[in-house]
């Protein structure tokens, strides 16, 4: 065997890129991790991993000591030098709407400039329907002069992660879908995920029927999440909490209602409505059901900023100091892309909160939050000590602790108001005196 035969290129070195790169070097190929960025190569190739995964983190410092494990922002090489490239790089959206392809397209031409006869190409990027076909596969005929299927195998197989658990769901949790644009092509694609999926692959008839699959997934997502949070809403007017009611439906095995919340982030959900609607406009077709839950998950900030006006009202507070529980969209990870804490902080600047505090145990630093002057702490205690209100906007596990005695004592303060927007808080109906409590689906309680 030719010494890149057992060698992967994986473009791209964020969450998914890395999780699957542990994966590939757990099974036994060698890694060349590809990125733009010249301080994520350097601190991967000098061993800092910055991965929530302990297992991400141990595999890829291990590859690196093992001397199979690399990277480099020399994609046309690491492609030279590797018989598969997979591409994990994101497509972003332009205006809200336009998929921008150009980052996919850059690892592409790196990609086709590296390849010989016989290389196997897997876009893993979740994308618009029609993207495989339509845009790679062109583009890497074009930059490699050979043709797909016939000389140079290109497929498909979304990415099906939730971060956190990454390496468990590629490599027991999940099957892995495939799709080639032609029998080899499948064929290769099958053979090389067969080697890290415990549950198998499903092939699917065609690289699109594939992309549609990955997004419907995430649409599904959403729209439940969306129903959750117009019941939740109904519920918190009529006294009651959605937790109890939805515990209770979700014993029926045909419902599997959702939680609701501050509002839906990560790059997962809130952006693969817009690539379905985007694919859906280009044929003439409408998605209501589509649009009106992105609508409703992208209102839940200000909701959530309303039921702050509630407590602060409700307790005749005129400057209140308010502390913001959670910057990462999810809980247990420090993933902060398209969080809803920023449109809160938005929010409630603009409503005129003008001190506001950030906690978040495993974020250490934000740009964005810096550039509107809100301090982001990792120490519980001085995040609460002095607040008013506090309002939790992550279900990090660290807050699922926290009762409402406790949080009162941290405050200082005789009074206290608690804005759960992730209902992680228990005995809510039974408060301290001074706490006042309401919830993203539970109403105003007051303690006694």
């Amino acid at each position: 065997m030719r010494e890149r035969e057992g060698k992967v290129a994986v473009f791209g070195m964020g969450y998914v890129g890395k999780a699957l790169a542990a994966v590939l070097l757990r099974a036994g190929f060698s890694v060349v991790g590809v990125d733009v960025s010249e301080e994520r190569v350097r601190e991967l190739n000098g061993g800092i991993v910055r991965h929530v995964e302990e297992r991400v983190r141990e595999a890829l410092k291990r590859g690196l000591t093992e001397g199979r494990f690399a990277a480099t922002l020399d994609g046309v090489g690491a492609a030279r030098s590797c018989r598969v490239k997979i591409i994990t790089v994101p497509v972003h959206l332009r205006g809200g709407w336009e998929p921008d392809f150009s980052s996919l397209l850059a690892a592409v031409e790196a990609a086709g400039r590296g390849s010989e006869a016989g290389d196997l190409v897997v876009v893993e990027s979740s994308v618009p329907p029609g993207t495989t076909v339509n845009v790679v596969k062109p583009a890497l005929e074009r930059w490699s002069g050979l043709r797909v299927e016939d000389e140079l195998l290109l497929a498909y197989s979304p990415e099906r992660v939730y971060v956190g658990r990454a390496v468990e769901d590629i490599e027991e949790r999940y099957p892995k879908i495939v799709a080639g644009v032609g029998p080899r092509s499948t064929e290769a694609a099958r053979r090389l995920y067969s080697a890290v999926a415990r549950r198998g692959v499903i092939v699917m008839s065609s690289p699109t029927a594939a992309e549609f699959e990955k997004l419907a997934e995430g649409v599904y997502r959403d729209v439940n999440i969306a129903l959750a949070n117009e019941l939740a809403k109904l519920a918190a007017k009529l006294g009651l909490d959605y937790a109890e009611v939805r515990e209770a439906a979700n014993s029926q095995p045909y419902c599997h209602l959702h939680m609701p919340g501050v509002g839906v982030g990560g790059y997962c959900i809130p952006v693969y409505p817009r690539f379905l609607l985007h694919a859906a406009a280009k044929v003439g077709l409408r998605l209501p059901l589509v649009e009106l839950a992105r609508e409703v998950n992208l209102s839940m900030p200000g909701y959530t900023a309303d039921l702050v006006d509630m407590v602060v009202g409700d307790m005749g507070l005129s400057r209140p100091r308010v502390a913001i529980l959670g910057l990462a969209f999810r809980g247990g990870v420090d993933d902060t892309r398209l969080s809803p804490t920023y449109d809160l902080v938005d929010h409630l600047l603009k409503r005129g909160y003008d001190s506001l505090v950030v906690h978040d145990p495993y974020v250490a630093s934000d740009e964005r939050l810096e550039a509107v002057g809100v301090p982001l702490l990792s120490d519980l205690e001085r995040a609460v000590e002095g607040s008013d209100v506090v309002v939790i906007a992550t279900d990090h596990p660290q807050y699922a602790e926290l009762t409402p005695e406790q949080l009162l004592s941290l405050s200082k303060r005789p009074r206290l108001g608690i804005v759960d927007g992730r209902l992680v808080v228990r005995d809510w109906r039974r408060l301290p005196a001074g706490v006042y409590y309401v919830g993203v689906g539970r109403p105003l309680v007051r303690g006694s």
